[in-house]
């Protein structure tokens, strides 16, 4: 997945004029795509971990809207972003947990109950937590519209989950099959969406992409560790520590590019960050799961 996000970002930056025939207005149709494909693959008992586990789920989600918003709102203040860098910065940190997280959770011998719990109950959460803190944080920044913030959110991400639940529950066998090409088609989607944003903007991150790059990768890592040694000050057990961890440093980055085309197209550099983003926590993650898995006892007990 890594490998593959970075194919795309590098073709956009090389052929940026062939690839820019895909236009900007197919990011939330396949955003939507990659939510439906989440739908499909939830079930009760990634739920039931909300109620039978409140506690960790409490953490993990306090630490997800909490520390990655103040962190990107730190991170574009120290390096002196301008309006829409830093409008793309805090959105990356506003989101949700992404759905790549849970693949890395489980390859890091993590918690992933918890994460599975974590990614769903934050992703339902979003459209009202990720709306109020963008206007937090970046509000004195440009004008951010709440409403239509939430809006969007629901359009784009509740929406095509709650169908893909519905289908799943209308057409299970079917559903089962499905599921196999679920990982490849949201792969897919995820490519698109990246080498559309930086088709869109191949010239103006090469003049000066380097710092935006350096503040995405820091927002990263710095998310990754702070939602470690939250874990590890609340004596958590390790497993549950890992899946925080890559819970909080994992945005579903897609849906900060999906918002700032849709919300903030007077600065068209606010996708950016997304996209970078999106290459970045593939990377990260895979070397964070092969770190944390070197480290694991035998036993995955939470």
């Amino acid at each position: 997945m890594g490998v593959l996000v970075l194919l795309s970002a590098v073709a956009a930056l090389l052929f940026p004029d062939t690839l820019s025939r895909l236009k900007p207005s197919l990011i939330n149709p396949l955003l939507g795509v990659i939510m439906f494909g989440m739908g499909l693959t939830l079930k009760p008992e990634d739920f039931r971990v909300v109620f039978s586990r409140p506690r960790d789920v409490i953490i993990g989600c306090v630490a997800q809207f909490t520390v990655m918003p103040l962190l990107a709102f730190l991170l574009a203040k120290a390096f002196s972003l301008n309006e829409a860098l830093t409008v793309g910065v805090i959105l990356v940190g506003c989101c949700p947990g992404g759905t790549a997280s849970n693949v890395i959770t489980y390859l890091a011998k993590g918690d992933l109950a918890l994460s599975v719990g974590m990614t769903a109950t934050s992703t339902l959460l979003a459209p009202v937590l990720t709306p109020l803190l963008v206007w937090l944080f970046a509000g004195e920044t440009v004008d951010v519209n709440v409403v239509g913030m939430l809006l969007s959110i629901l359009w784009v991400v509740i929406m095509p989950i709650a169908l893909g639940l519905l289908v799943k529950r209308l057409w299970p066998k079917a559903t089962e099959r499905a599921t196999t090409y679920l990982p490849a088609l949201s792969s897919v989607a995820i490519c698109l969406i990246v080498m559309i944003v930086i088709a869109a903007n191949a010239s103006k991150l090469l003049s000066g992409g380097l710092k935006i790059v350096l503040v995405v990768i820091l927002h990263n890592v710095c998310g990754l560790a702070i939602g470690y040694l939250i874990g590890y000050l609340l004596k958590l057990s390790p497993a549950k520590r890992r899946a925080i961890s890559v819970e909080v440093g994992m945005q579903n980055s897609g849906l900060a590019s999906s918002l700032a085309t849709l919300h903030f197209a007077a600065y068209p550099m606010a996708t950016i960050p997304g996209a970078v983003f999106s290459v970045w926590h593939n990377i990260s993650g895979a070397i964070v799961a092969r770190i944390y898995s070197r480290h694991a006892r035998p036993d995955r007990a939470s």
